[in-house]
């Protein structure tokens, strides 16, 4: 038997999820969370082969949280869930240790697939990114500028183009307001915008919110 724990913060999303899961006879959903520290924790107490994990979750998101998950003791194998169809964001995913990548829009079969496929060692990545992460992820003069945000400043900027100020994004990351305004100027001039609303436009396009 599979055992399966559900990270996802939105309750209808995670609630089918645990549905799907449940008319598979060979996996079980033996916990779940609705943000990074409860997943945490959660780990700590429940064994499982999988974590289904939502790549933009409050607090400690689904990239930040894979390195934590990869330290336990006998880590589970990582299957991120994301709405996000964009082949660097799979990427990131990847690099930073998580075994396969899946969209919200999967069809049901493929996702029941691919935790069946990370369970047993192996990787998985959505067919429609596979030929797009092949062709774009390695290709310089075709990679969008985000792909130039190092790790913490890719953090800073998804949360501000969810709407969160740097006082909240100082609390969240525990840095200091200096930090983060220090990473939002970097950043922001990295992807060549000058204004918070032409940051959201940005990530709007690429499909990062």
């Amino acid at each position: 038997m599979i055992r399966v724990l559900v990270a996802e913060d939105h309750t209808i999303v995670r609630e089918g999820i645990k549905q799907l899961i449940g008319l598979a006879r060979d996996m079980q959903v033996v916990g779940e969370a609705g943000n990074g520290e409860q997943l945490l924790e959660s780990l700590r107490q429940t064994p499982c082969e999988v974590v289904l994990l939502d790549i933009s979750m409050p607090g400690v998101n689904g990239l930040e949280a894979i390195p934590r998950i990869r330290a336990l003791v006998n880590p589970p194998a990582i299957l991120m869930l994301s709405m996000h169809d964009e082949a660097q964001m799979a990427a990131r995913a990847l690099k930073a240790g998580a075994a396969g990548y899946a969209t919200k829009d999967s069809e049901p079969a493929l996702l029941l697939s691919a935790i069946r496929r990370v369970a047993g060692g192996g990787r998985y990545i959505d067919p429609a990114l596979a030929d797009r992460m092949v062709f774009e992820v390695g290709l310089t003069e075709t990679r969008p500028l985000h792909t130039l945000l190092s790790e913490r400043e890719f953090s800073v900027f998804e949360r501000l183009a969810q709407g969160a100020n740097v006082n909240d994004i100082a609390q969240q990351l525990a840095l200091s307001n200096k930090t983060i305004s220090t990473h939002k100027a970097r950043l922001m001039q990295k992807l060549k915008v000058n204004s918070l609303a032409e940051l959201v436009k940005y990530a709007m396009e690429h499909k990062l919110v």
